[in-house]
């Protein structure tokens, strides 16, 4: 139920889930899994989630991971809501995160909400280049054969909101991966700045739908 973009030379699968799957590499990419996100909103006095988000998130990947058998995983950035979050992940999810690492190549780019490295495994790098492709967290506009993270673009049809990939000529933006994250509608004008007139937007959800990208 994937979407296969073909990408600089190279057929990606653009996920239901808001994974991005590389075969030819064995890859698979995530974006923003803001483990940690509501134990940061509570320490913060913020707004209270359930506090079960991290696990529901390491169950979507976990189940992408089994799908997919990568040899190699990049989290683009955000994968904690911010480094005491990563400090202070429970133990059984620490445990949880540390089964997925093993035996894999597995890289976390820097984010915005986690700019430091983090003590659970893997490699740390601001940004990796995998050719034809680089892999950062926030989209760098004079860029080609980009994949990043950041935005957590979304978009609407049928006046229901989605999670989406936005894809053009010249990168590809993932959708947030973490449950609970909120996203920016991809009629706002960071995002009609970033990507061309004739991007796709790609849906995630029971099935990857492309649609125009809604400006």
């Amino acid at each position: 139920m994937h979407h296969a973009l073909f990408f600089h030379g190279e057929t990606l699968h653009l996920m239901p889930s808001g994974a991005l799957y590389w075969p030819a590499r064995k890859l698979l990419a995530v974006s923003d899994l803001h483990l940690g996100k509501s134990e940061r909103l509570a320490r913060r006095g913020g707004t209270l989630l359930p506090p079960y988000e991290t696990q529901a998130t390491l169950e979507k990947l976990d189940r992408d991971l089994e799908i997919t058998r990568p040899e190699t995983v990049i989290c683009l950035g955000d994968s904690f809501d911010d480094l005491a979050a990563a400090d202070g992940i429970e133990a059984t999810s620490r445990l949880w995160l540390a089964r997925l690492i093993a035996g894999r190549d597995w890289t976390w780019i820097t984010g915005n909400h986690d700019p430091g490295p983090i003590n659970i495994g893997g490699t740390h790098r601001d940004a990796l280049r995998l050719t034809p492709f680089t892999f950062r967290h926030i989209a760098v506009p004079a860029e080609k054969a980009e994949i990043s993270g950041h935005h957590h673009p979304k978009a609407r049809l049928a006046g229901q909101a989605r999670p989406c990939f936005l894809a053009d000529a010249a990168r590809l933006i993932l959708p947030a991966f973490g449950v609970y994250t909120g996203g920016l509608f991809s009629n706002h004008a960071v995002l009609t700045g970033l990507m061309s007139t004739d991007a796709l937007a790609i849906l995630t959800g029971t099935r990857a739908l492309a649609i125009p990208m809604p400006r």
